[in-house]
């Protein structure tokens, strides 16, 4: 926001082992204390793994008496990023996400991504946690503090577990919220069906989750045996449902919507009462959000911290039958592949097994965290800290949940234990977990999109045909209304034609990426320059004119959408798309219009 900052650059070497190692620099942000003589700074260590570190947007509740540091992680950010595009490849390439080509295909995606960037000079064995702690210290002491404090969330955790057990006499205090234990990458099938037990309890004493249910898990685990395939004749894609299932289900706030557990519960309900039309919904999710969710090279390498752990869960026949399944492990980990073709930095060795560590610590857990349990870190985390303090927030999530649901009593919380030391979570009040999903619902959300796709090919499919039957009965347009459908009807036409494609990928080729150059590309530019053909062409032209102009129109917007759909990312490239298309397809018809010197009628047509 608008708090003061100090912004600048930490170059460190790629790997500290290779006395001949290049340097990476490294974003750093520190964010001022804003009261006299502060204390210790905070230090904050995000989740992921494979996600930015220079977001936080809950630093101005710690500002009052510390400094707040922001040190960008290596291979997510600065001058070395390692990012994996044939991993978003290979997952939107396929029919469903953790189906048995799509792992294989991932773990050849991982592969190759290995050999590229190893090729390209990348050292990835520098990519360890061990070697990110040595990077947090370079910045403590580059920034002149003798002792930090740590504040870090989910697989954050494990970057200040590592931190207090190599350099403990660094760390004034630790406040680790939803920790991750060692060898836990990889969820529990038999902890995941128990918090879905717990919210079977939970279903049972709200008045409108009973309504629709005697037996929450029950009516989940019968849905889940016979899940739906299609919903009408759109395909539903299982292992996306199960993987956005678990996602979902970490956090339970409703700004989280539409992956939150509420939604997601509610789809799973919609579903057993035979409207599978929110699991459709979540299949399109899945394809729109999983592959661009991580910096897939960064997530590789931290993950292979626990690849002893990976190994023993799939060489014991990994999920044994729970409601959701393997799907969300296999999406993330290749079905089990991902320690075959990434290499393991010999860093990890160490740190595959929780340490006892003296730094005072304060562990935050929700009780309906299904991404950390909290029983995880009670039983393995605890016993290892003479100095730790866990609280459990009843019917919490993840950490969105802690920060966002009762805000001022997570910072009276956070801020005792760094200030004086003391745990007072007296400001929390109970909180009911929310079954109620408000607007829109899952089941919804893929009504609104179908209509909306629905309707926006048939708005494009009908303005092209009035256009033409409008040339062949008057024809042409007039020279006023000419320009304004060349210039206007484009956004129609291109949203329309993709949409259009978008119906043809659901229905018959849904291993196509509905936002990838090859569905975008081709429908998005026929159908503006067959727009702008008809808005040009004047029935009196040759033959040999309006067959030029008609393959120009086309050529052009092709070329033109080519070129706008790779100007930018994300959905803004359709903005791109459109106006590239409308651009070059104009403009080849008045290179056309003056290289021909066609003749035009100046009587208005009309």
């Amino acid at each position: 926001g608008t708090a003061r900052a100090d912004c600048g650059t930490l170059v460190v070497p790629e790997n500290r082992h290779n006395p001949r190692s290049t340097l990476i620099g490294l974003p750093v942000i520190r964010v001022r204390a804003t009261g006299a003589n502060p204390q210790e700074p905070i230090f904050r260590l995000q989740g992921g793994p494979g996600s930015s570190n220079l977001s936080f947007p809950q630093a101005s509740r710690m500002t009052d008496k510390h400094d707040v540091v922001l040190v960008g992680y290596r291979g997510v950010e600065g001058s070395r990023i390692l990012d994996c595009p044939e991993v978003d490849a290979a997952l939107r390439t396929t029919v469903d996400m953790t189906g048995s080509e799509s792992l294989r295909r991932s773990s050849a995606g991982f592969a190759n991504c290995s050999k590229r960037l190893t090729r390209s000079g990348v050292d990835l064995a520098g990519y360890s946690l061990s070697q990110r702690v040595d990077d947090l210290e370079a910045a403590r002491a580059a920034l002149g503090y003798q002792r930090i404090n740590l504040i870090s969330s989910s697989a954050g955790t494990r970057t200040a577990m590592i931190y207090s057990w190599r350099f403990p006499a660094s760390i004034h205090r630790s406040v680790m919220i939803g920790a991750n234990p060692p060898g836990h990458f990889v969820w529990d099938p038999a902890i995941t069906d128990r918090q879905f037990a717990h919210y079977s309890q939970l279903c049972r004493q709200d008045d409108g989750c009973a309504a629709r249910t005697d037996d929450l898990a029950a009516s989940m685990r019968k849905t889940s045996a016979a899940m739906p395939h299609r919903w009408g004749p759109l395909l539903i894609k299982n292992g996306n449902v199960r993987a956005a299932s678990m996602f979902g289900m970490f956090v339970t706030t409703r700004e989280a919507s539409p992956l939150n557990a509420p939604t997601i519960l509610d789809a799973w309900q919609t579903a057993s009462a035979g409207d599978p039309s929110g699991f459709w919904a979540m299949s399109v999710l899945g394809d729109l959000t999983f592959p661009g969710q991580f910096v897939w090279g960064e997530f590789a390498s931290f993950g292979m911290i626990d690849a002893a752990a990976f190994d023993r869960y799939y060489a014991a026949g990994g999920d044994p039958g729970s409601i959701l399944g393997n799907a969300a492990a296999d999406l993330l980990l290749a079905g089990g592949r991902l320690p075959e073709v990434w290499p393991a930095s010999p860093d990890d060795q160490a740190f595959q097994q929780a340490r006892t560590t003296n730094v005072e610590t304060l562990i935050i857990s929700g009780t309906v965290d299904f991404t950390t349990p909290a029983e995880l870190a009670t039983d393995e985390l605890l016993p290892k800290m003479p100095n730790g303090q866990q609280v459990k927030l009843a019917e919490m999530g993840h950490t969105s949940d802690f920060w966002e649901l009762q805000p001022e009593a997570a910072k009276r919380l956070v801020n005792g234990y760094f200030d004086v030391g003391v745990v007072d979570a007296s400001g929390f009040t109970p909180q009911k977990v929310d079954f109620e999903v408000g607007t829109p619902t899952m089941a919804a959300i893929a009504k609104i999109l179908l209509g909306t796709v629905a309707g926006g090919a048939l708005m494009a499919l009908v303005l092209l045909g009035w256009m033409a039957r409008r040339v062949h009965r008057r024809g042409r347009f007039g020279p006023k209304t000419s320009v304004a459908l060349r210039a206007l009807t484009p956004v129609i036409l291109g949203l329309g034609g993709w949409f259009l494609a978008m119906l043809t990928v659901w229905t018959l080729w849904p291993a196509a990426f509905i936002g990838g150059p090859l569905v975008a590309v081709p429908s998005m530019g026929i159908s503006i320059g067959l727009g702008i053909y008809w808005a040009w062409v004047d029935q009196d032209f040759s033959a040999r004119i309006r067959c030029q102009g008609l393959v120009l129109a086309i050529a052009g917007s092709l070329v033109g959408a080519g070129l706008g759909f790779g100007a930018t990312e994300g959905f803004a490239s359709a903005l791109t798309t459109i106006i590239g298309a409308t651009i070059t397809a104009n403009l080849a018809l008045l290179i056309l219009d003056l290289s021909q010197r066609v003749p035009r009628r100046t009587t208005a047509a009309g």
